[in-house]
């Protein structure tokens, strides 16, 4: 399975030294983002967790997915990471589908945000 798309890929900086998060966008979808990845992919540094830099790295990400004219994107997150998914939710994501993921074999809920 390939995820093989456009994509640009951002950083969430402090000082211009300290990676916090980084994101990717994926400009278009092929049948396997529509199943795994979606639009959006993020990280949040593990010893910045829990600062809001997950929310301002997807706000900003989500600006930049405009930017490029995508009108609504599709956002993953396993079920169990909860903070992921409150991150979504909290930026304006839909949950729109719960199914198990047949690369993991865990339940991975789909979102849509509208843009």
């Amino acid at each position: 399975a390939s995820a093989r798309v456009p994509q640009s890929t951002f950083w969430l900086v402090r000082n211009e030294q300290r990676i916090l998060a980084c994101s990717r966008l994926r400009h278009t979808l092929n049948p396997y983002l529509e199943e795994v990845g979606g639009h959006i992919g993020y990280d949040v540094r593990p010893s910045e967790r829990r600062r809001g830099y997950g929310t301002q790295t997807l706000t900003l990400t989500l600006d930049k997915a405009r930017e490029i004219g995508l009108k609504r994107v599709l956002i993953t997150a396993d079920s169990s990471n909860i903070a992921s998914w409150r991150v979504i939710e909290k930026t304006g994501g839909v949950l729109h589908s719960e199914s198990i993921c047949r690369e993991t074999g865990e339940l991975l809920r789909k979102y849509w945000i509208d843009l």
